[in-house]
This record gives structure tokens, C-alpha cells and sequence, in this order.
């Protein structure tokens, strides 16, 4: 009888033997694999924190250089390399001077920085200063409106000549030069009410009054201005700009 219960004892500890080993191997499997958890989480959040750092530094990167150039004056790129604001046209100061040809050249500083709001010119029509970061279309561009002077002035920047009147202008006159401007790359036309003669011609830094279409001085201030030596900024677009 003794002998019968003999082999069923042993398998009972072999059988519990294997399962204490299952569990032993089953606890091991889970400690491992918290300490996977474990080191992914701690990865993960490395890995964020670095991020993080990168991040604030890549924002303080790119601010940076716009405070520091908004604190020194100057701008990032833009059209022409000028940017900014003065609702004043600070950067220009000076007089006319009267050549014996009639030519008034602006002696003094015109300034030439980008500004979206309003600029105030010490003289109409304006022949330089600060402007408008969008050019006047001047491409033989005939306006029948008055243009906004910052448009008109980056026009000029380019090498275009601006030809303008006020009411008194002879409706002949008006229209003879019209044809002209037409015919001319880099020019433009357009009233303005408040100048002091009828028919004036502009350029960057030069302006002078002619008596009409047929005053032998609206083809040689053509010729001598339009994309002439006072251009700052030569072959520069004279589309793609406003055109109205």
C-alpha cells in the first residue's frame, strides 16, 4: 500500500516543482519587461526635454537678429534692402537749388527707408524720401487719380520719371504728354492737385516745371533722367508694383 503512493507524491512535487519554476520565470519576464517601460520612458522623456531645449533655442535664434536689428535701426531682407517706419521722412532734410538749365536739384539727404504709413515730403510732388516697400507701376503707366506720393517716390527710386499736373493744365497738354509717357519705359503720369505749377516733371532728387507738352525741356528731362546717373537703384522693376 506504502509502495502504491510513492510515485504519485513524486509527480506531485516534480508538477509543483515546474509550476514554482513557471512562476520564478514568469516574475523574471515581468521585471524585465518594467525595466523596459522604465528605460523607454525615461528615453521618451529625454528625448522631449532635449526637444524642448532645442526648440526655445531655435525661437531665441530666429527672434534675435529682428530685436537686435529693430534696436540698431536697421532691417532684415526685404525689397531693396530697406525697411522700416517713419511716418515723418526723417531721412530727408535739405533745399532745392535752381541749375540755369531750370532744373531744382534737391541739395541735401533724401531718405530711402521702407515704411507702410503716411510720409510727410517737404516738397509736392515729392522726388525722394522714404516710401512705400511697393513700387507705383511706371512702366509708361498713365493715371487718371491722384497716386499715394510713398508709391510714386519708390517709382522714382527706380529711375522713373513722373510726370504730373493740376486742373489749370491744358487738356491738350495733358494728353500730348500722356502719348509720350505711353511710348516711355520708366516714366508714369498722374494729377496732382496741390503742386505749384501746372505741368511738372520729377525725378529721384531733380524737379522742373515746362510751359507744356511742346517745351523742348519734357524731351531733355526724358533723356537725361529717365534710368539716369541719380537712380539709386538702376534696372530696378518697373512692374509688379501698384497700378492704381
Amino acid at each position: 500500500m506504502g509502495s502504491a503512493k510513492k510515485p504519485d507524491s513524486t509527480a506531485t512535487g516534480q508538477r509543483k516543482a515546474r509550476i514554482e519554476e513557471m512562476r520564478r520565470a514568469d516574475r523574471s519576464r515581468e521585471r524585465r519587461n518594467r525595466l523596459l517601460v522604465i528605460a523607454a520612458s525615461v528615453v521618451v522623456v529625454v528625448g522631449l526635454a532635449v526637444g524642448g531645449v532645442v526648440l526655445v533655442q531655435s525661437r531665441s535664434d530666429d527672434s534675435t537678429p529682428v530685436a537686435q536689428e529693430s534696436a540698431s535701426g536697421s532691417a532684415p531682407s526685404g525689397m531693396d534692402g530697406k525697411n522700416g517706419n517713419d511716418k515723418k521722412g526723417k531721412g530727408t532734410s535739405g533745399h532745392f537749388e535752381t541749375g540755369k538749365d531750370g532744373v531744382r536739384t534737391w541739395k541735401g539727404t533724401l531718405g530711402r527707408t521702407h515704411t507702410t504709413d503716411p510720409v510727410t515730403y517737404p516738397m509736392e510732388p515729392p522726388v525722394g524720401g522714404d516710401h512705400n516697400p511697393v513700387w507705383q507701376n511706371c512702366n509708361g503707366d498713365v493715371y487718371t487719380a491722384p497716386l499715394k506720393n510713398e508709391h510714386a517716390v519708390h517709382a522714382l527710386e527706380h529711375g522713373a520719371v513722373w510726370v504730373t499736373y493740376d486742373a489749370k493744365a491744358p487738356k491738350a497738354d495733358v494728353d500730348a504728354l500722356a502719348a509720350k509717357v505711353r511710348r516711355t519705359p520708366y516714366s508714369l503720369m498722374s494729377p496732382v492737385a496741390d503742386q505749384k505749377d501746372p505741368i511738372m516733371l520729377s525725378a529721384w532728387g531733380h524737379q522742373r516745371t515746362v510751359t507744356g507738352a511742346a517745351d523742348p525741356n519734357v524731351d531733355a528731362f526724358f533723356a537725361r533722367f529717365v534710368q539716369g546717373p541719380q537712380t539709386p537703384e538702376p534696372g530696378a522693376a518697373c512692374t509688379g508694383g501698384v497700378d492704381r
